[in-house]
């Protein structure tokens, strides 16, 4: 039997709190609880078969705002706010992995769906530049931390001037030293996106 499934009496699995008590006994064993319903929003989660399971998630149905975001590098003016704001909103619908630039509250380079951060912000950026958008002032907005300071690099060398993103990376202050380097704002919202 596969190591990752969980017997449960069928006497006990009538009641809750035997099963929880069941379950939470055993080693190993990772419980997903559903927030979701708590918050009245219903079944509107969306399901994909993977090898080996089912991929069930939530709807990522936070409206994203400025509040409780922390400015840890930097300086960012109000234009440079805004478009932050809007790149998370625009980042949230991206698949994971997503990187997204906005300038003048326009989305003007996306990538997406890479196995590295990296090569996202590489696809953004050239996404942008292939348009003919001009770079200079720039935001950009990530789904998840940047593990290390190469993506942000790569974004600083071609003009971006601010980037939000989650936080909570093992090298955070590799990132935000490399961003503070450059003289470019970083913001880190507390919240991570993926959508798979």
């Amino acid at each position: 039997m596969d190591k990752s499934v969980v017997e449960v009496d069928t006497k006990i699995a009538a009641s809750p709190k035997k099963v929880w008590a069941a379950l939470t006994q055993k080693k190993n064993v990772r419980i997903l609880l559903d927030g979701e319903r708590r918050r009245g929003l219903g079944d509107t989660r969306t399901y994909k078969r993977v090898p080996g399971g089912l991929l069930v998630q939530d709807p990522d149905s936070e409206i994203e705002e400025r509040d409780g975001w922390e400015l840890v590098a930097g300086e960012a003016d109000e234009r440079q706010w805004g478009d932050l704001v809007f790149a998370m909103r625009v980042c949230k619908h991206v698949s994971s992995n997503a990187i997204v630039l906005v300038k003048d509250l326009a989305t003007i380079g996306i990538g997406a769906g890479q196995m590295s951060r990296v090569d996202s912000v590489r696809i953004a950026v050239e996404k942008a530049r292939e348009f003919g958008h001009d770079l200079q002032g720039a935001v950009l907005a990530s789904d998840a931390f940047f593990p290390f300071a190469d993506g942000p690099q790569l974004a600083l060398e071609a003009g971006i001037a601010a980037i939000a993103q989650p936080g909570g990376s093992r090298r955070d202050d590799e990132v935000v030293e490399a961003v503070a380097s450059a003289g470019a704002a970083m913001v880190f919202t507390g919240r991570r996106h993926f959508r798979h």
